[in-house]
């Protein structure tokens, strides 16, 4: 196995195991991305993670072999807003189109990357689709005020096979925190990155300081980026490496928000975008809080 002395090291147990260095780490990723491990070495160390759970040395070190690997989306001289989208409606309509659509109105450029990574969900992708914005094949200037989306595999096929793992395994894979803390963009960018568990807001919040990033954190709407529209969530900022707290969460949750769908198919989640940005329908209180957060980082 080309990486089983790393294995051998990670791989020990959740007391046992030792954490790769930043150059380890990238070192690993990057035969991964390159194509140079068979299934049964990316397996072993997809649960071997897992297990073990990842440390700010080792996602900076995956994020470094990503980055160095992927398309990037052309420098520019003004922020680009980036929202990764990866879990997708469940319960609630997915409102990532809808934030993203927001933030262009307000001035911005905004990245939109994604995949399928769990089976039944909605995804942010197929909400576009329907608001007639198709995906782009391949990275591309993005101006202000415009909104692009584009595939996992079109950043990179090896990334997008590692999150495929989750399909064989059941389990959720060190790609999945991976891509929520990236910002394919060879110019400035804000990440909006989000969390379910809040341990993981820790470790998102220290890899974006680590990284010199600028980027915006909360607990998202079912691991979508977009906030839950019935509550306001904390905010937490990392600006050029400085983490502040921007808002503490609020008390208490909507028992309804105005016009807010049941339905939560692409088609009706479209139709209710649309309304909301005509001005049929209110945008929900949360998400327009959000919106206010992000355009003050990025205007900072």
């Amino acid at each position: 196995m080309a990486i089983a002395h790393y294995i051998k090291e990670i791989g020990r147990g959740a007391r046992g195991a030792k954490a790769l260095e930043r150059a380890q780490a990238a070192d690993l990723m990057g035969q991964l991305l390159d194509g140079q491990l068979n299934d049964l070495e990316i397996g072993a160390f997809c649960v071997a993670m897992r297990i073990k759970g990842e440390t700010v040395e080792e996602m900076c070190g995956f994020l470094d072999a990503v980055q160095a690997r992927s398309q990037l989306l052309p420098a520019t001289t003004h922020p680009v807003i980036v929202l990764p989208s990866y879990n997708g409606a469940r319960k609630l309509p997915v409102l990532t189109p809808l934030l993203a659509l927001l933030l262009a109105r307000e001035g911005f450029a905004v990245l939109l990357h994604g995949m399928c990574t769990e089976a039944q969900r909605v995804l942010a992708s197929e909400v576009l689709q329907r608001l007639e914005l198709p995906a782009w094949e391949q990275m591309q200037p993005l101006a202000v005020g415009q909104v692009a989306h584009v595939a996992t595999e079109v950043l990179h096929p090896g990334l997008a096979r590692l999150l495929a793992v989750r399909e064989v395994l059941g389990l959720r894979t060190p790609g999945h925190s991976l891509v929520k803390l990236l910002a394919p963009c060879a110019g400035p960018a804000v990440l909006v990155g989000s969390y379910t568990h809040p341990e993981y807001s820790v470790l998102m919040r220290d890899v974006l300081v680590a990284r010199q990033m600028t980027g915006l954190l909360s607990r998202g709407l079912e691991g979508e980026v977009v906030c839950d529209p019935r509550r306001q969530p904390r905010y937490d900022a990392v600006w050029q490496g400085q983490a502040y707290c921007v808002a503490e969460q609020q008390a208490g949750t909507l028992a309804t928000v105005p016009g807010l769908p049941q339905a939560i198919d692409a088609q009706t989640t479209a139709d209710y975008t649309r309304a909301v940005l005509a001005g049929q329908l209110p945008v929900p209180q949360a998400v327009a809080a959000q919106v206010a957060h992000i355009t003050a980082l990025a205007q900072r």
